[in-house]
């Protein structure tokens, strides 16, 4: 759980994928206001509520009987707005939401052989807090907390339902402003404060004021739940003034915060700059190409300039970008018009594609390069021969297969409790490699749509609130990066377009591990 509450760090493979069942479900019911008002199409919303329909499933909060039933028979049915059955889909969501972590606290309460998986049982629960709008800095201290004190499944159960209960605080955030601009339309703002006043809150709340030269700043309340999630409100307000101050037509732009945001009862200042969302084109250093440019603009020039945003820019420009980049390079005039994957959704299907088959090899160049033990054994000396990745990666996956999840050591390696999973992840993938890619494709798909639809709500909607926005970005954004990745591999490895390696990829899923022994180390390597 740790990895998942990790912002920088964490690599792209082992990242949540997706978001809870319950905020998916109010996602599904906002969608039907956007369907109404022409944002989204009947299809569109169609595929999300089938998609929906299937993933819920194995999902345990959703109760056992009467709840799960009533739930699966409205998610059979088309939802527009207004109708009987949406005003269904919100009372039920509401019962979903209460009581949703007690209820998986009673599924892991159950003999061994009736219990879910580990892992899916630690990404529902993560993927929940955050949706709840818990910051991943917060909730990564509190599983660190657990881990510490040796907390069991239970102990882990019964915390983070205590934490869904816990309602959210009002925080007291100062941002300091360095540069203020028509200042007289600050001063007389209740929420102002001068820079003596802003020196005296600091010292008031214990902060040190050593360097800091305020030009002024502003006291904001907001309800968040943890004080990391009070901050980033405070900075979306900052990107907002910033914002406006671009409009300006004397001293444009000049609007200038300090790097910190202090919050009240919060020990230290916590930086304006945000964490990278984990959008990633190792390509560009690992293969030289971060500084090859030339005045000729290629399509992959024009997309990584547009995808740009999607690390630390704006939630909407964020998102605008980084499916524009997207679009730009896997849709074409000739795409399918009139089934669900009209209109531009197939890009997302094939950029889902595309990183479903870079995903086994990614973690197997991983857990190469972390197979430690305490004495080096055969698979160490002969992973230490190789010179390329591409021979680690099947050396492991030979392994892994011969041998399963424990022919891999960990013991010397400090992230060897996220490597055991993704090392048992691996044996079940090398053993039946279709039914594993199907499914990651699939959680690919649904992350790349979602920002599709949460870009057209933006675009076309002019909104910015969406209930999915906040988490349509933190899951999708470290997919479109891993995506880009691979699309500028192939241009500059090989001069492949982006959408024959779109073709390479589809075509890799259907024929993996069979008549013409594709290796799922190779799925994107040219024949």
């Amino acid at each position: 759980m740790a990895d998942y509450f990790t912002d920088e760090g964490t690599p792209w493979a082992r990242r949540l994928w997706d978001i809870g069942s319950v905020l998916a479900l109010e996602e599904l019911w906002e969608a039907g206001y956007w369907q109404a008002h022409g944002v989204l199409s009947q299809t569109a919303c169609d595929w999300q509520r089938n998609e929906l329909n299937a993933l819920i499933g194995p999902d345990r909060g959703l109760g056992d009987r009467e709840l799960r039933k009533e739930l699966t028979e409205l998610l059979k049915k088309p939802l527009p707005d207004p109708s009987p059955t949406r005003r269904r889909l919100k009372e039920i969501i509401g019962h979903v939401r209460a009581g949703y972590l007690e209820r998986w606290a009673a599924a892991v309460n159950v003999p061994i052989e009736e219990r879910v998986k580990p892992e899916r049982y630690s990404r529902t629960v993560a993927s929940h807090l955050l949706d709840l709008g818990y910051s991943a800095s917060h909730l990564k201290a509190w599983a660190n907390d657990l881990y510490q004190a040796r907390a069991t499944t239970a102990d882990i159960a019964d915390s983070s339902a205590e934490l869904a209960r816990t309602p959210a605080s009002m925080f007291e955030v100062l941002v300091v402003l360095e540069k203020v601009p028509r200042r007289e339309l600050a001063e007389p703002l209740e929420n102002w404060l001068d820079k003596g006043k802003v020196v005296s809150w600091l010292r008031e709340h214990g902060h040190d004021t050593s360097g800091v030269r305020p030009g002024g700043g502003f006291i904001y309340q907001v309800q968040a739940r943890d004080p990391f999630s009070a901050a980033e409100q405070a900075r979306q307000l900052v990107e907002r003034m910033t914002a406006r101050a671009q409009f300006l037509r004397r001293d444009r732009g000049g609007v200038e915060p300090l790097p910190y945001i202090w919050v009240a009862r919060h020990a230290k200042p916590v930086p304006l700059e945000p964490p990278a969302r984990g959008a990633d084109v190792l390509t560009l250093v690992n293969e030289g190409h971060l500084y090859r440019i030339s005045s000729q603009r290629s399509r992959i020039d024009d997309a990584l300039e547009l995808a740009a945003a999607v690390n630390r820019g704006p939630m909407a420009p964020a998102v605008a970008g980084a499916w524009a980049a997207v679009e730009s390079l896997l849709s074409h005039p000739d795409d399918p018009k009139e089934n669900e994957r009209s209109g531009k959704a197939v890009a997302a299907d094939r950029m889902a594609a595309i990183i479903a088959c870079s995903w086994p090899r990614a973690e197997l160049t991983a857990l190469a390069h972390r197979h430690k033990p305490r004495q080096a054994d055969d698979l160490t000396r002969a992973i230490a021969a190789c010179t390329t990745n591409q021979e680690r990666a099947r050396l492991v996956a030979e392994a892994l297969r011969t041998k399963g999840a424990g022919a891999l050591d960990f013991t010397r390696t400090p992230t060897k409790y996220s490597d055991n999973p993704a090392a048992q992840r691996m044996a079940d993938l090398v053993q039946d490699p279709r039914p594993v890619l199907n499914d990651v494709a699939g959680a690919f798909r649904i992350a790349l749509r979602r920002l599709y639809r949460t870009r057209n709500i933006i675009l076309h909607g002019g909104a910015t609130q969406g209930v999915a926005l906040e988490a349509s970005l933190r899951t999708a954004a470290p997919l479109v990066g891993a995506g880009l990745d691979r699309i500028v591999h192939a241009a500059y490895a090989e001069d492949l377009p982006p959408l024959d390696l779109a073709a390479r990829a589809e075509v890799a899923l259907q024929l993996v591990n069979g008549e013409t022994r594709l290796s799922v180390v190779d799925l994107l390597e040219p024949v």
